[in-house]
């Protein structure tokens, strides 16, 4: 079984960056792409940005320029990298790592607040 552990999250001023972090644990065989999504009540979770196991990168036209994901191989992390935060970046935000040869795993969520 994989999990993945999340951390980074909190409450922030527009303006202000946090850094979130997801480590997988557990038996893992490979891990393909990484990505990080997030959701708002009301509203289907939605991809923020994802990175391939070579390290090519996707962002969604609302975070670019803003937003860096990355990726750690040995230590089996991905990173998000969030600067000039804004209200409505307010979202859970959920990790995402596919597997080669298995099923994707989701993290349980970390909560970004920004304030205006």
């Amino acid at each position: 079984q994989v999990q993945l552990v999340e951390s980074g999250g909190g409450s922030v001023q527009a303006g202000g960056s946090l850094r979130l972090s997801c480590v997988a644990s557990g038996s893992i065989f490979g891990i393909n792409a990484m990505g990080w999504y997030r959701q708002v009540p009301g509203k289907q979770r939605e991809l923020v940005a994802t990175i391939t196991s070579s390290g090519n990168t996707n962002y969604s036209d609302s975070v670019k320029g803003r937003f860096t994901i990355s990726r750690d191989n040995p230590k089996k992390t991905v990173y998000l990298q969030m600067n000039s935060l804004k209200p409505e970046d307010t979202a859970v935000y959920y990790c995402k790592v596919g597997m080669f040869y298995g099923r994707d795993y989701w993290g349980q969520g970390t909560q970004v607040t920004v304030s205006s």
